[in-house]
């Protein structure tokens, strides 16, 4: 038994000691493996042609009621809207890049986190989707976000990892 358990030492220590280059490095892999191109793909259904040219689907993304209330007409947008959706798209274009590539991760990772909760509000608000909650044996979208949201989390506390243009910036 004595054996056994210093093999489980001996292999878990490896293990804690390598967390820190493991746990930050996968957090960002598995990102680009799940969300990358859901915000990439869903970003590109905001512009019309150029950054500066709000869609139809934008509108209808960001401020459901009001551009249904208009049926979609995009020249009825106010300029708050443009701006927020301006804003929105470029984060959802570079805020997940900048958590791929490993630069500015801590920020980036807080304000991704800030827009997984707004976007799960304007779900819940504007779109009328079920929230759901925690612990009631149903995957919803509350646990979706709150996945998300724990995988960013690591990101904020342990920062990028060894492979990242944090690193070689020395950015903590």
């Amino acid at each position: 038994m004595t054996a056994l358990i210093a093999l489980h030492n001996s292999v878990f220590e490896k293990i804690d000691r390598s967390s820190d280059i493991l746990t930050p490095t996968l957090a960002r892999v598995v990102f680009a493996a799940v969300l990358l191109f859901y915000y990439w793909n869903s970003a590109m259904l905001k512009i019309d042609g150029s950054i500066f040219s709000p869609s139809a689907g934008a509108f209808g993304q960001i401020f459901p009621k009001a551009a249904e209330a208009v049926l979609y007409d995009v020249s009825q947008m106010t300029i708050f809207q443009r701006v927020v959706i301006f804003f929105g798209t470029v984060a959802e274009f570079a805020l997940p890049v900048l958590i791929v590539v490993g630069l500015l991760t801590r920020l980036s990772a807080i304000a991704m986190i800030f827009f997984i909760w707004v976007q799960t509000v304007v779900d819940v608000t504007g779109h009328g989707v079920a929230l759901g909650g925690l612990f009631d044996n149903t995957i919803t979208l509350m646990d979706q976000r709150v996945m998300w949201s724990f995988l960013l989390l690591v990101l904020v506390i342990k920062g990028a990892g060894p492979i990242s243009i944090d690193r070689l910036l020395r950015l903590p």
